[in-house]
């Protein structure tokens, strides 16, 4: 039992909280020597909360795939429709791992357009992205930040910030946007959805996006830029996490026991649109696909 008097889920007992310090973390613990993807994504979005480091990495990026930032609006946009598509659903509670460098407008604001009673649980394992949590995401109230990490899902699931603001026993709106590309193969993405997805109640949904080095059916005949795709995991290989591409048929297979909502895996414009559709060159250079999966 924790101190709220409830077990983690599946009758797991909640870690304490003294065992996840958030605030005093050392300078040093924050690696600055490496480009960090969250940063990058960051730079991306146009912001400013990354270093030198990132901002050379981005670049790279960029000079490799000139489009990567109409990819990374774009997934940002995917995101916002899942969620309050979630929330148009009855889903009143959130958890988002892999939150990243809180930009506006932010899981809580997005749901809180349809309802302001909506919780989140961010998580994250940088300890910037900490740093930034109490002014932009956790302020408002009905949202707080655990600094964890999605390889390690027993952690995130037992955090006390997580066990305060979720109840296990209702509908659960999980997102893993644009973080299981990170994961390598061998750290199991699929197993890491699954033990997230089986402490989640019936009605829960999953709300995924992905990198891929696949082309766009629809363009040029399925035409790849391996040169391009190449040179972007080139970057990310001296970065805190290396980029694994994956093809539609493995996202697809990451919701596990989620059954996929219409439209399924598709790139992420594509996913329940609120405007015009872009044209097959531009999914093309979107490189993120997109899905929601809905546990029965």
């Amino acid at each position: 039992m924790n101190e709220h008097g409830t077990d983690g889920p599946g009758g797991v007992p909640a870690i304490p909280a003294a065992a996840f310090p958030l605030e005093g973390f050392a300078a040093e613990e924050i690696d600055t020597s490496r480009p960090h993807p969250a940063r990058m994504y960051d730079y991306y979005l146009g912001g400013w909360d990354n270093y030198e480091v990132d901002r050379t990495a981005a670049e790279r990026v960029i000079a490799a795939h000139p489009q990567v930032r109409l990819s990374a609006r774009a997934n940002r946009a995917f995101m916002g429709r899942a969620v309050r598509d979630a929330v148009a659903s009855g889903i009143r509670q959130i958890i988002d791992i892999g939150t990243g460098i809180p930009t506006s407008p932010n899981t809580h604001e997005l749901a809180r357009e349809l309802d302001p009673r909506v919780t989140v649980a961010y998580v994250d394992n940088d300890p910037i992205v900490a740093t930034h949590a109490g002014a932009k995401l956790t302020g408002a109230g009905g949202a707080g930040f655990a600094l964890a990490d999605v390889r390690d899902p027993e952690t995130i699931l037992r955090h006390p910030v997580v066990r305060e603001l979720i109840d296990f026993g209702e509908p659960v709106a999980l997102l893993l946007v644009a973080v299981l590309h990170f994961v390598r193969d061998e750290e199991d993405p699929a197993g890491i959805v699954a033990a997230l997805g089986d402490a989640l109640p019936a009605g829960s949904r999953l709300v995924l996006s992905h990198a891929t080095g696949e082309p766009y059916e629809g363009y040029a005949a399925g035409r790849t830029d391996h040169a391009a795709r190449d040179g972007v995991v080139d970057v990310y290989k001296n970065a805190t996490a290396t980029l694994n591409l994956r093809g539609r048929a493995a996202v697809e297979r990451l919701f596990g026991p989620f059954e996929l909502l219409d439209p399924g895996v598709v790139r992420v414009p594509l996913w329940r649109p609120d405007g015009p559709v872009p044209d097959p060159e531009e999914l093309n250079n979107t490189i993120f696909y997109g899905g929601v999966g809905r546990k029965g």
